[in-house]
């Protein structure tokens, strides 16, 4: 098996790797195609920066493309996004003709590709149309949703359904995300790549330069937010947070680190409405990285003291795994697939207010040996549920599934 491949088996285990490797032979030849909106910035982006490589490596011919628009279009589809995520918005049809308009040219431009290939993945709803505009193609066609689709704005779903609906199966990160759909539906959760520069250890010299890096104090608790600028993370609640947890652990600062994806328009806004919402408190520092800051994310993940993600929507949320592969407990707002990951009392603790994240940020660093107890619990718990390779098995799994027909029992031999 290829060294690339053979390196995870000090992460995941020998077994996984030979599970790998006999669902790699039986899919030898296979063309695969992955799209979606953007190579950098959000989790999509990550997990195919780690899975195409990891797939073209078991001799699998694997493609990634990217669909590309103007303003518009990405103002649509983040319409689409805050809607299938509950929110109550109405799209006018204008930008509507622009998303569609858009994914037509991407069909000219991608049709040869798209039509010849084996097994294509539309991740999102941003490409969602392609299936439509491919009449000729041959291969299996997978419907990739990210988004927390527990409870979408009807209306919108209705209209997205429409192209969705045709394909020959989705993937949703977890079974409360699930429509009714005419298809075979697969639940794959996210994962992380332990041996990327987010997720590998570092030594303690790179982790104790973060401080003075970014102006904080080593000799005082850190409590730290890495996300996109989007409603749904709740910068402001975390403020909120960080103000009340402070009142009983006066030395407390904060961290609110995150970028800006190319596929979302309101980033910069949010991300300003964060910084007025803090009220140039000296010990709340809002960091703008750039998409390919890993490194500094991973040290800041492992200098903080407690790790927020206190969603009020998440999809999966990446950077709760991120968090707790460095051995960190998460308190993670009670929804999505923040639940798969954050197991109460144990791993984490999940919250529904700023006031319970705060009573749980000061429980935690009131009580150092509980905060290391849960931290390594939080661990182990990514390691047994949420590595690429765990997700990769489950991609090909999926593959061969559909390639036999979707029967029963497959013998791999």
């Amino acid at each position: 098996m290829p060294a690339i491949l053979n390196a995870y088996a000090g992460v995941a285990g020998q077994d996984v790797i030979n599970q790998l490797r006999q669902l790699a032979e039986r899919l030898q030849g296979v063309r695969v195609v992955h799209v979606n909106s953007t190579y950098m910035g959000g989790g999509v982006a990550e997990i195919l920066g780690k899975m195409v490589p990891l797939m073209q490596e078991m001799g699998i011919d694997t493609t990634w493309e990217v669909i590309t628009g103007d303003e518009s279009f990405f103002q649509c589809t983040k319409s689409f996004h805050n809607a299938l995520q509950g929110n109550k918005i109405e799209i006018p049809d204008a930008l509507l003709q622009t998303y569609e308009d858009t994914n037509q040219g991407m069909a000219k431009s991608l049709g040869p590709l798209l039509a010849e290939a084996d097994m294509v993945f539309v991740h999102d709803p941003q490409p969602a149309p392609l299936l439509s505009l491919c009449p000729q193609r041959k291969g299996y066609w997978v419907w990739r949703c990210h988004i927390d689709l527990s409870h979408p704005y009807r209306p919108v779903w209705k209209y997205l359904r429409e192209f969705v609906e045709p394909y020959d199966a989705s993937i949703f990160s977890l079974s409360d995300f699930a429509q009714t759909l005419p298809h075979p539906e697969y639940l794959i959760p996210p994962s992380i790549d332990p041996l990327s520069d987010k997720n590998i250890d570092l030594d303690e010299t790179e982790v104790d330069g973060i401080f003075e890096r970014f102006g904080l104090d080593a000799s005082r608790p850190l409590m730290l937010q890495v996300s996109r600028f989007d409603r749904f993370k709740d910068p402001l609640g975390v403020i909120y947070a960080f103000r009340l947890a402070k009142k009983y652990v006066p030395d407390l600062q904060l961290d609110l680190a995150g970028g800006v994806a190319t596929d979302d328009p309101e980033g910069e806004l949010v991300r300003s409405e964060a910084e007025a919402f803090s009220e140039d408190d000296p010990d709340i520092h809002i960091l703008q990285l750039p998409s390919d800051a890993h490194r500094t994310i991973n040290a800041l993940q492992r200098a903080a003291d407690v790790v927020l993600q206190k969603s009020i929507r998440e999809g999966f949320g990446l950077t709760v795994t991120e968090a707790m592969w460095k051995g960190k407990p998460v308190v993670g707002g009670d929804t999505g697939g923040i639940r798969l990951q954050v197991i109460n009392n144990h791993t984490g603790f999940l919250v529904s207010t700023p006031e319970g994240a705060a009573l749980r940020v000061r429980y935690l660093l009131e009580r150092p040996h509980k905060l290391q107890e849960m931290g390594q619990k939080a661990r182990e718990f990514v390691r047994e549920n949420f590595l690429i390779t765990r997700q990769l098995r489950e991609y090909l799994t999926l593959m061969v599934a559909l390639i036999h027909g979707c029967r029963d029992r497959i013998e791999l031999g």
